[in-house]
């Protein structure tokens, strides 16, 4: 098998992630996935596709991420570590889409309108 590359989006993050075969180790720009998200829920939510299909030692994943926060970076690595291992095996595919790790998450923040204080709010209204 050679490298896998696939890419993952979540919020204004791009997640474009280098897998293949190995012992098991997760390197995020450049930097261990201990180092780059220090949050343990953020180092799980990026595992759970290969906890889900029993393969978390398998394969070595290199991830460049770009953009957004540290919630919606990790995300974006689970969604393209996800469509990585359906391409590696087809079989993964309806427990990784059960789990809605394959689902694009389209809720992005609401631009700014004119006229007013932030997307929505107005500014505060005086009467005299």
């Amino acid at each position: 098998m050679e490298v896998i590359n696939t890419i993952g989006r979540r919020k204004t993050s791009v997640a474009r992630i280098y897998m293949k075969p190995g012992k098991g180790e997760i390197t995020v720009n450049n930097r261990s996935i201990e180092s780059y998200f220090p949050f343990d829920l953020h180092q799980i939510v990026v595992k759970q596709p290969l906890t889900l299909v029993n393969e978390a030692e398998a394969y070595d994943i290199k991830i460049n991420v770009d953009g957004g926060g540290i919630k919606g970076q990790a995300e974006a690595a689970r969604m393209a570590i996800s469509r990585a291992l359906c391409e590696i095996n087809e079989e993964h595919r309806p427990a990784l889409k059960k789990e809605g790790f394959l689902t694009r998450d389209p809720r992005m923040v609401e631009r700014k309108k004119p006229g007013r204080r932030k997307a929505r709010r107005r500014f505060q209204f005086s009467k005299r």
